[in-house]
């Protein structure tokens, strides 16, 4: 018997509702891959190789979304355990093994990181994503509705690409978080922070008013959360007013100036030079 091939193209999927992948918890063969799982919702148990996989990313009222990288470097037997009630909304994003080995000798110098994590076998990584991947994943799980067919097909494709890259990129950058890991209060103090711009990232924000209003000296704050996010606090401040202004430009149509303003830019023509640089296309071009 002519044993099947493996697959070689990328595989993006989508599911909103059922508590689990599976109603059973049979055993299923694997392909090797690596898949990147944007979980929105709910939680995963499963095991590999013996190996318990545990994801967690709250109900609808408390959701943490989560991005779970797993690569799998040989085939192996999965096995779901059905646990949880709540229901699912992920992304899955499968990449075979011909595809990645194709991506990394493509490559004249690779980056060591990713080929180790490429080589290992159940090598895992877990990060909190930013709010731009979380509303990559939801333009997954919503398409517009005059997609179908081979477009729709493009379209998640396209999608599946940046959330790629963007966990990649944040698997190489692990390597310096790791070397000054924060601690679990320094983490928890920057998530204050992070939760503060949010509610507040159309309003003037200063590094005292943030100070003040979590309660942490001016200081500490700025290391503390680059060590946590990687990123400066002006740089994510500037990052989510843009993403701000572009959720209103295609949800809403909001002109340009107006999407500016949101934005924190005074000079449209500015707006529209930080917006081609972060999205690759002027905001017309992203209007409803």
């Amino acid at each position: 018997m002519t044993k099947p091939e493996i697959p070689q193209h990328l595989f993006v999927g989508a599911m909103e509702g059922p508590p689990t992948c599976t109603p059973d918890e049979d055993l299923y063969d694997v392909w090797p891959k690596c898949i990147v799982m944007v979980l929105l919702q709910g939680q995963q148990h499963f095991i590999m190789d013996d190996v318990h996989f545990r994801i967690d990313a709250g109900d609808a009222e408390t959701a943490e979304p989560i991005v779970f990288m797993l690569n799998i470097a040989r085939g192996c037997k999965l096995r779901f355990v059905n646990e949880s009630q709540t229901p699912l909304r992920k992304v899955m994003i499968s990449a075979p093994l011909p595809w990645i080995e194709r991506l990394i000798h493509s490559q004249p110098t690779s980056m060591p990181k990713l080929r180790a994590f490429f080589c290992a076998h159940l090598a895992e990584f877990r990060f909190w994503p930013s709010r731009h991947l979380i509303q990559i994943a939801e333009q997954i799980l919503n398409p517009p509705t005059s997609m179908a067919g081979e477009l729709l097909t493009l379209h998640r494709n396209s999608l599946a690409f940046d959330i790629l890259c963007q966990a990649c990129s944040a698997l190489v950058g692990s390597e310096q978080e790791t070397a000054h890991h924060p601690s679990a209060l320094s983490r928890r103090q920057s998530e204050k922070v992070r939760d503060y711009i949010l509610a507040h990232v159309c309003e003037e924000l200063t590094l005292d008013r943030i100070a003040e209003a979590v309660g942490i000296g001016t200081s500490s704050i700025q290391r503390h959360f680059k060590e946590s996010f990687g990123i400066p606090i002006s740089d994510f401040i500037r990052r989510e007013r843009l993403e701000t202004a572009r959720a209103a430009l295609e949800r809403d149509g909001i002109p340009i100036a107006q999407a500016a303003y949101l934005a924190g830019y005074r000079n449209p023509s500015s707006f529209t030079t930080a917006f081609k640089k972060a999205y690759g296309v002027t905001p017309k071009h992203r209007r409803a």
